[in-house]
């Protein structure tokens, strides 16, 4: 309050001099910087966000998940459960000798768990939930972001004592925003200030204290974590969150369906096939996106079909009102065709869908499916992959005597290709690395294996050319074929690969 009297005494008294006739430039530089110096004083008091934001009460609903609700993670889930089980069985790990763990570091791609994770972490151990993400530390103020991760420890122990728990657990997202190697910010040290409180508070969590404390952070880039935040004592273990396999999007799927009236031709095993590559999170929005085109349709259940485009939704975006003129769609279909055969030459059965239907910066698209999730690939794989990727601008080159910048994307995801091959000792260069490679030799190189493999697509191509423009033709009128049909068409159904 006397702030406040004292404040709007200056300002008339400012007012009253300028009225009078005196310069007050002097009393106005004198006000601002009065201003500013209060404003920086004041700025820590921002940190104040943390008793709202932080708040268990507020997070209470939100730690409601088990890790029964996670599928496609049991790896994960298995080394996070015994890194709390000092929490849940602290008598047993005493007796043991077992020092608890003050971190765990869950890092993978985005989408596949890691938040819901932690929050499984805390309703498993019945512990006091408190998060934030790392850009919520950082302002353009010192000392602002330590102080706040000073009152995060603080918020978390006090809310664990308020519920009457023996533990609480901190969630810090994005953590890499503050966990960032030191030095690289040479102009601003806020964020070494702050990752150097967050190191001094982690030391300072004492496993026999009234409160047990648990650190779990996540983030896509392990990479730029400052080594002193991962050594043990600090984040002890660390847990990779990984997209997840064939059985596991299989589990994702199951937990999304419940509650969803599907069709009894509902056939969850094969979308999980032709789902390689997403997470949780893609999963659970093409469950989501089924249901949406089912309510379009004004149907009361939801079948295949809308499963199978919900897969092109995810993947390549919502379809397009434009339309390419006739001309244009005649080589579309000529070139993703072309993908199709050659896929299904060299991979039998690997063909999941052709379309020339226009999704977000797609013309058209043949999206393949595979029966195994691989790690490891081969010179064969690797080979057969660059050849189907060109084989689509060898289709338009066969048919209509040029290529189109409708293969740019492909060529791209051929050169790509070449460099892991280059990078993995399987060219005729040997073993090296590509930044030691001299720029002639890279090139030459790179030239023989995509010419080799055009070649290739072309020879195949070539032989089947009668059938590349009747299923062309075909495409045209229907829009999409999908595998099943795209096989009989071409003579490799199931029948004909068995007899082959």
């Amino acid at each position: 309050m006397i702030k406040e009297i004292g404040i709007g005494a200056a300002l008339a008294g400012i007012v009253f001099l300028a009225v009078s006739g005196y310069d007050i430039t002097l009393f106005l530089l004198v006000a601002v910087f009065g201003v500013a110096i209060w404003f920086i004083r004041s700025g820590p008091a921002l940190g104040k966000r943390f008793q709202i934001l932080g708040g268990s009460k507020q997070d209470q609903g939100n730690t409601n998940v088990h890790f029964d609700d996670i599928g496609g993670q049991e790896v994960a889930k298995r080394e996070l459960l015994e890194a709390l089980d000092f929490i849940v069985d602290s008598e047993h790990s005493r007796q043991l000798g077992i020092r608890p763990l003050r971190g765990v570091l869950l890092t993978g791609p985005p989408g596949t768990g890691k938040t819901l994770m932690a929050k499984a972490a805390a309703n498993h151990t019945e512990s006091a939930f408190v998060t934030s993400s790392g850009s919520e530390f950082i302002e353009m103020y010192a000392g602002v972001g330590a102080q706040r991760v000073r009152q995060l420890f603080s918020t978390a122990r006090s809310c664990a004592l308020h519920e009457k728990r023996d533990s609480a657990m901190i969630f810090i997202d994005e953590i890499e925003v503050i966990g960032g190697k030191r030095g690289r910010h040479t102009s601003h040290l806020e964020y070494d200030q702050t990752l150097n409180q967050l190191l001094v508070e982690m030391d300072g969590i004492n496993p026999y204290d009234d409160v047990k404390v648990l650190v779990i952070a996540a983030t896509n880039r392990a990479d730029l974590l400052d080594s002193a935040l991962l050594r043990p004592g600090r984040f002890d273990r660390i847990v990779r969150v990984d997209l997840p396999d064939r059985e596991g999007r299989l589990h994702i799927l199951k937990i999304h369906s419940k509650g969803k009236p599907f069709e009894c031709n509902v056939n969850l095993d094969e979308i999980a096939r032709d789902t390689l590559g997403f997470s949780g999170a893609h999963l659970e929005n093409l469950v989501n996106e089924a249901a949406i085109l089912s309510m379009r349709k004004a149907k009361t259940t939801v079948g295949q079909e809308e499963l199978r485009e919900a897969i092109d939704k995810v993947i390549m975006g919502e379809k397009l009102d434009r339309r390419p003129n006739e001309e244009e769609m005649d080589r579309i279909a000529h070139h993703e065709v072309g993908h199709g055969i050659v896929s299904e030459i060299l991979r039998p059965g690997s063909v999941s869908t052709v379309t020339v239907m226009s999704r977000g910066q797609a013309l058209g698209y043949t999206r393949q499916a595979q029966e195994e999730d691989y790690h490891l690939y081969t010179r064969d794989y690797l080979e057969e992959q660059i050849a189907i990727l060109l084989a689509g601008s060898v289709a338009e080159e066969l048919v209509f005597g040029s290529k189109s910048t409708g293969s740019s994307n492909d060529f791209e995801q051929a050169l790509e290709i070449s460099r892991k091959f280059i990078s993995a000792g399987m060219s005729q260069a040997g073993i090296v690395t590509i930044e030691e490679l001299p720029k002639q030799l890279y090139y030459e190189t790179v030239s023989s294996i995509l010419k080799a493999q055009e070649k290739r697509a072309s020879m195949i191509l070539e032989s089947k050319l009668s059938v590349l423009k009747e299923i062309s033709a075909c495409i045209l009128e229907t829009e999409k074929i999908e595998g099943e049909e795209f096989r009989r068409m071409l003579g490799t159904d199931d029948t004909c690969v068995k007899a082959s």
